[in-house]
């Protein structure tokens, strides 16, 4: 599966080479987007199409391979096939010609293992009929709906679509507010915005543009500025907002010239509480004063961008850790939804960027294995927080009772 940048709700399509899921696919986007064969195995890397479903919106379709291929590059297609799951809200898993066993039973189980809402549609029932037989052992092992369809006849696809509406958990395409929690209307949100090497020229980087319409949405009033302005903002009106949000990177400048009566928090941390397991990120945080000699830092980046010398994730956090902690670490990089080489255990800590690419249920996926593991995590902007003595103040408009910090 390439690595993902799209915060659409992704529905994978699964089975057995051959059972139909690129026609399948084919059939739900009303146009041919995936190679389709007669040949088994003919899909080898996972395949991402988008597609609009009324009542849902944008979503992202992916076709996998086979889970019954065989030898050395069949195991390999299989592995993808499995990895993908990391990464999906829903699944669609096709069966045909009654053939449900063994292949189907170790599917469903890494459902149930990544907790992802799944129905099972018979497909090629133009060739062979869904039997009771057939019917009663999918029951005996799975609760998920259970639809017939075919291509070929164009049966059951609107059947099939409306299932799929009613499977697909409303979090993953419902547009949840990043701010409606904790502003109200005519509220004033300042929002400082420092530029360098990393802003993209002429235009805003995504959390702030998706902050500032947020705002809007919420009939609230922006005042966006850079970090360097905000002293003479001060200076010449009386106006005092109701919320500053900053990038993280400055959080020591801003909370210095932000009087202390005014909640300040970070683009960082406002989508941690969105999308990422904050009370777990908030708890994360203070492992950074307990680091030691030898210790390993996973940090996590959903995107993949150019590197620059300014790279928050590659270049300052680490830098500011070893100084914060004063000890030598290693660090490592998973960028965009990559697998990560080192076993999960190896890392003392995990620092997750803000997510704003990806959708909650990759974010919360990509976190599991560190989570189930005990492993602490956090998030860029309650790292760069902590270490500044501000955690209390930062997650403050998010939490009703204080957090300890350092």
């Amino acid at each position: 599966m390439s690595k993902g940048k799209d915060n659409k709700p992704h529905i994978g399509i699964y089975g057995r080479r051959n059972v139909g899921k690129s026609s399948f696919i084919n059939a739900l986007t009303g146009i041919d987007v995936a190679i389709v064969s007669e040949i088994a195995g003919t899909t080898t890397d996972p395949v991402k199409k988008s597609i609009e479903i009324f009542g849902i919106g944008p979503a992202i379709l992916v076709d996998t391979a086979g889970i019954d291929d065989f030898g050395d590059l069949g195991t390999k297609r299989i592995q993808k096939t499995i990895q993908t799951l990391e990464h999906i809200d829903a699944a669609i898993l096709l069966i045909s010609n009654n053939v449900f066993g063994s292949f189907e039973h170790k599917l469903i189980e890494e459902f149930n293992r990544f907790e992802i809402e799944y129905l099972i549609i018979h497909n090629k029932e133009d060739l062979e009929k869904l039997t009771d037989e057939t019917v009663l052992q999918i029951q005996q092992f799975s609760k998920a709906p259970i639809e017939i369809c075919s291509i070929i006849k164009s049966q059951n696809i609107g059947e099939v679509i409306e299932l799929l509406k009613i499977t697909i958990p409303e979090t993953s395409y419902q547009k949840t507010s990043l701010l409606g929690d904790i502003i109200e209307k005519n509220s004033v949100i300042m929002l400082i915005t420092p530029v360098d090497s990393e802003a993209p020229d002429g235009r805003m980087i995504l959390p702030q543009a998706m902050v500032i319409r947020d705002v809007l949405d919420n009939n609230a009033v922006n005042i966006v500025l850079r970090e360097t302005e905000v002293e003479a903002f001060f200076q010449k009106t009386q106006l005092l907002p109701d919320l500053v949000i900053t990038d993280s990177q400055a959080f020591e400048y801003v909370n210095k010239i932000i009087p202390n009566n005014i909640p300040l928090t970070s683009f960082s941390i406002v989508y941690a509480h969105m999308r990422g397991p904050f009370e777990d990120y908030v708890n994360g945080a203070q492992k950074l004063s307990e680091l030691k000699n030898g210790d390993r830092i996973l940090i996590l980046e959903s995107c993949v961008h150019q590197v620059s010398c300014e790279d928050i994730g590659r270049f300052k956090i680490p830098n500011w850790i070893r100084k914060f902690s004063g000890a030598a670490l290693e660090f490592d990089i998973a960028a965009g939804l990559s697998e990560i080489q080192k076993p999960i255990t190896d890392y003392q800590l995990v620092i997750q960027c803000g997510g704003c690419m990806i959708t909650r249920k990759q974010l919360m996926n990509r976190l599991k294995p560190a989570l189930d593991a005990g492993i602490p995590v956090t998030n860029y902007g309650l790292a760069i927080a902590y270490m500044n003595g501000i955690l209390d103040r930062v997650v403050e408009p998010f939490m009703k009772m204080p957090i300890n910090n350092m």
